[in-house]
Order: C-alpha cells, then sequence, then structure tokens
C-alpha cells in the first residue's frame, strides 16, 4: 500500500507527483468511481482542498495519473525499441514492452483500457496517449518501412495499437497466456502483413 505524509512544504511539481502516486494506488485498489477524493486525501496524509489546489477536480486528478502512466509506458517501450537491431526486432520489443508493461501496472492500467465510461478531461488524456502511442508506431514504421504512405502508416498504427489493448483485456482473465505468447499473437497478426506489403530494407 502507497501511504504518504507530506507534513513539510515541498516544491509544487514535487508534491504533485507524490499526489499522483498515491491517486494512482488509490484508484487501482478501488476504481475510479468508488475512489473519493476524501480516500485519497486521508491515504495521502493532506486535506482535500490541497488536491483540489493542484488539481481542480477528481477528474483533473484521473487525468493526471493517465498522463503519468502514459508516459511511464511511453518510456518503457522506447527503451525497448531502441535496442532492437531489425524491423522484426522492432515490432516484437514494443509488443513486448506493452504486455510487460500492462502486465506490471495491474488493476489500475485494465481499468484505464477497459473503461469506456471515461469522461472530460481524463478521457482527452487517455485518448492523448492513444494519439501518442500511434504517432510513435507510425514513426517506427516509417523508420522500416519508407514506402509506406501516410495513409497506410496511419492506418497500420491505429490498427495496432488497438489490437494490443484488445489482447491485453483479452489475457486479463487468461493468466496462462504469457507475454512472449501474447506477443508471438500480435505478430503472427502484424508481421507477415508488413513483410507481404513491403520488402523489409536491409
Amino acid at each position: 500500500m502507497v501511504e504518504l505524509a507530506v507534513r513539510r512544504r515541498l516544491p509544487k511539481a514535487e508534491r504533485e507527483q507524490q499526489l499522483v502516486e498515491v491517486a494512482q494506488a488509490v484508484f487501482a485498489e478501488l476504481g475510479f468511481r468508488a475512489a473519493s477524493m476524501d480516500d485519497i486525501a486521508q491515504r495521502a496524509g493532506v486535506t482535500k482542498p490541497i488536491l483540489y489546489d493542484h488539481f481542480g477536480s477528481k477528474d483533473g486528478l484521473i487525468a493526471a495519473c493517465i498522463r503519468r502512466a502514459g508516459a511511464q509506458l511511453g518510456a518503457e517501450i522506447a527503451a525497448a525499441v531502441d535496442r532492437a537491431p531489425g524491423p522484426a526486432d522492432v515490432l516484437a520489443a514494443g509488443f513486448g514492452g506493452f504486455f510487460t508493461f500492462i502486465e506490471s501496472h495491474g488493476q489500475g492500467w485494465f481499468m484505464l483500457i477497459g473503461d469506456s465510461a471515461l469522461i472530460g478531461e481524463a478521457a482527452e488524456a487517455l485518448e492523448g496517449i492513444r494519439r501518442q502511442q500511434a504517432a510513435y508506431v507510425a514513426e517506427r514504421l516509417a523508420a522500416e518501412f519508407p514506402a509506406l504512405d501516410t495513409d497506410e502508416l496511419e492506418a497500420f498504427s491505429e490498427a495496432i495499437i488497438g489490437a494490443c489493448e484488445r489482447l491485453a483485456l483479452w489475457r486479463r482473465n487468461r493468466p496462462g497466456v504469457s507475454v512472449a505468447a501474447a506477443t508471438a499473437n500480435m505478430m503472427s497478426l502484424v508481421w507477415g502483413g508488413l513483410a507481404s506489403l513491403k520488402e523489409t530494407p536491409s
């Protein structure tokens, strides 16, 4: 359980980071709807007005949690992909990085990608993560498959992001499906099509 006591004065950015960390834990335990600002304030060791001062609303706090998770996800995928030597390895590393991140962050991330009822700033933050990930996938595909045009890059990227999310949700109740197996499933779906469409550059 994440606990936080913020009795001493902290720089605003540092305090916000700590509050978001606590909020992520509370949301993961109780759910976005059930968790209240009172729950989060109590766990964080602050008053509820401090939460509103930093985030404006519960929706704003959820959005901050989503943005933090998205930044962590992007960093982990990029680190995995940057070590990959070739086009197929790049895709496999990206898929593996995604499924590993989802698995390690557990219930909180599953609630995010499976919650169709997010609204306002929180929904915009989640869609922003998807756009960032799609843009990153398109950038990597463009580097590995330079003959793909803009429409193809956008279409393939959106399809890949959607397929990864749905496969992650599918795995949720199938603990026997490993990260390696999920990665292999995505490679079977995606790589054959890409390799047949365009000649892989040497």
